[in-house]
């Protein structure tokens, strides 16, 4: 498969799984802005998926050896949180997300992206 229908088959799973997420982990994760919105994120969480995860695993590779899934959920976290701050600087009447119930909606939310994200993964490979 090329490259960029990989990127494009990604940004579609991507945009599916922040409507999954803001759907059925609605508790946890609040998104406005209509379908744009959730085009937006996922556009973002492919870019980021494409230049920032591999900086994160490279410096994370230490802390993966000892506890992997401690070091995917950080991962995931920052990524997540990397996210976040994009759509706060953008404009709220085109786009908000919003991660609810605290540190547990945080591990939440950033565990539903890892999984979504790993099966993608498996699925496009």
């Amino acid at each position: 498969m090329s490259l960029p229908l990989r990127l494009l088959l990604r940004f579609a799973g991507n945009a599916a799984l922040v409507w999954a997420m803001a759907t059925y982990l609605d508790q946890y994760l609040f998104v406005t802005g209509g379908i744009g919105a959730y085009v937006i994120i996922g556009a973002l969480l492919t870019l980021l998926n494409a230049l920032v995860r591999p900086i994160l695993s490279l410096i994370t590779l230490p802390l993966r050896l000892l506890a992997t899934l401690l070091a995917i959920i950080l991962v995931n976290g920052v990524f997540l949180w990397i996210t976040d701050y994009i759509v706060l600087l953008m404009d709220p009447n085109l786009v908000t997300m919003e991660i609810l119930g605290g540190i547990g909606g945080w591990i939440v939310v950033s565990s539903a992206l890892g999984i979504g994200n790993y099966l993608m993964k498996l699925a496009l490979k």
